[in-house]
C-alpha cells in the first residue's frame, strides 16, 4: 500500500511529550487528598471497589488488578452494569474508586445515588472537580491534564495516564503501609511465570528457567554429574577441569563423607595464580573457601536470590539432609527468569 511521505517521529515525540507533561502537572498538585485517598483505603474493613467505563474503566480495571495483587482486596464493577444488578456487591463496609475525567459520565453519575444510600465512601479520580461526580464524592483526586496527546484533544490518552498513575500510587502506599513482602506478594501470584518463580521451590525452578536441576529425593548419578564436585584431597588443577567441564564458575569441595565443605570459584583461582609459583599442584584444600553458603531443595526461589544478594556471590550449592551437594542454583538463571536484575559487575 503506498502512501504518502510521513513523519512519524516528531508525532510519536508530541505524543510522549504531553503524556510526560501531564505526570509532571500531577505531581505539582497537593498531594493530601491522595493521602486522605490512601488512609481511606487502609481502614476499608470490606473492599476496594473500582468503577468506570470506557476506556477509564479499563484503566479502572487495571487499577483494581494492582490493588488486589499487592494485597488490598478490590475488583472492578462495570458502571454501566452496576445499575441493572450489580451494584448489589457494593456494601457499607466497602469503598468506591469511581473515575471519570469529566466526572459527567452517565453511568457513574448514576450509580451515586444509590451509593450514597449505601453510605459507601467514593474516592474520585476526575479531571473537573466541579463537576457532579466531585461533588458527590468523600475525596476528590484530581487527575486532569492540560491536553490529550492526540492531534484533536480528544482521544482519552494523558487524562487516562494521570488516572492510571494515581491509582498505581494508591497501590504502592498501600503496599508500603502494610510493610508487603515478595513472599506474600508471591502468594497473590500463584499463576504463570510470575507465580512460578515467586511460590515455587528451587526443584520447581527448572520447569520455567530451564535452571539446574534439583533433586529432591535421592542423589542419583545424572544428579552428581549435573554440578561440578570435587574432594577435597585433589588438586587445584583438578578442579579447573572440574570446573571447565561445567562452566558455572565454580566447583564444589566436598570431605571423604561427601559433605560440603568449601567452594572453588574463578575469583579464587585468580588469588591462587597471583601467590603460587606452581598454582596447579597447590592442594585445592588449602585455597578453597571455606564454609560455603547453601541451600536445600525446599528453599523458595527468592531466599536463595537473597541469599545471593546479601552474600554478593552468583552460586548456590543445593544439599541434601547430610549437607551432601546435590544440585545448584546459579543468579544467572533468577536473572532469565524475570527475579533478579544483574548489575555491571555480575556481568
Amino acid at each position: 500500500m503506498h502512501m504518502p511521505p510521513f513523519e512519524f517521529e516528531p508525532v510519536l515525540r508530541r505524543a510522549l511529550e504531553i503524556e510526560r507533561d501531564a505526570l509532571n502537572e500531577l505531581l505539582e498538585r497537593p498531594l493530601k487528598a491522595a493521602a486522605a485517598a490512601a488512609a481511606l483505603l487502609y481502614g476499608c474493613a470490606g473492599r476496594i471497589v473500582v468503577t468506570g467505563v470506557g476506556k477509564t474503566g479499563l484503566i479502572g480495571r487495571k487499577i483494581a488488578a494492582t490493588l488486589a495483587s499487592t494485597g488490598a482486596p478490590a475488583h472492578f464493577l462495570h458502571a454501566g452494569e452496576a445499575v441493572h444488578g450489580d451494584l448489589g456487591v457494593v456494601l457499607e463496609e466497602d469503598v468506591v474508586i469511581a473515575i471519570s475525567n469529566s466526572g459527567e459520565t452517565a453511568e457513574v453519575v448514576n450509580l451515586l445515588p444509590h451509593l450514597k444510600r449505601k453510605k459507601t465512601p467514593i474516592i474520585a479520580l476526575t479531571g473537573v472537580t466541579s463537576s457532579t461526580l466531585a461533588r458527590n464524592s468523600d475525596i476528590v483526586l484530581d487527575t486532569g491534564v492540560k491536553h490529550e496527546a492526540d492531534t484533536l484533544g480528544m482521544a482519552p490518552t494523558a487524562s487516562t495516564t494521570a488516572a492510571l498513575a494515581m491509582g498505581d500510587a494508591l497501590a504502592v502506599a498501600l503496599m508500603d503501609v502494610r510493610g508487603l513482602t515478595r513472599e506474600q506478594f508471591g502468594r497473590s501470584h500463584p499463576g504463570g511465570s510470575l507465580g512460578n518463580i515467586l511460590q515455587a521451590n528451587v526443584a520447581n525452578l527448572k520447569a520455567d528457567t530451564e535452571a539446574i536441576p534439583v533433586v529432591t529425593d535421592t542423589v542419583t548419578p545424572e544428579a552428581a554429574k549435573a554440578i561440578p564436585v570435587v574432594a577435597d584431597t585433589v588438586t587445584v588443577e583438578d578442579a579447573i577441569n572440574e570446573m571447565t567441564s561445567h562452566r558455572l564458575g565454580a566447583t564444589f569441595i566436598t570431605d571423604a563423607q561427601g559433605r560440603l565443605v568449601g567452594i572453588l570459584t574463578d575469583g579464587d583461582l585468580r588469588r591462587v595464580l597471583q601467590a603460587h609459583r606452581e598454582p596447579l599442584s597447590v592442594p585445592v584444600k588449602s585455597v578453597m573457601g571455606a564454609n560455603p553458603k547453601y541451600i536445600d531443595a525446599e528453599t523458595s526461589a527468592i531466599d536463595a536470590m537473597r541469599i545471593m544478594e546479601d552474600n554478593q556471590i552468583t552460586l548456590l550449592a543445593v544439599v541434601d539432609d547430610e549437607r551432601r551437594p546435590v544440585s545448584a542454583i546459579h543468579m544467572h538463571e533468577l536473572v532469565k527468569a524475570g527475579l533478579a536484575v544483574l548489575s555491571a559487575d555480575d556481568e
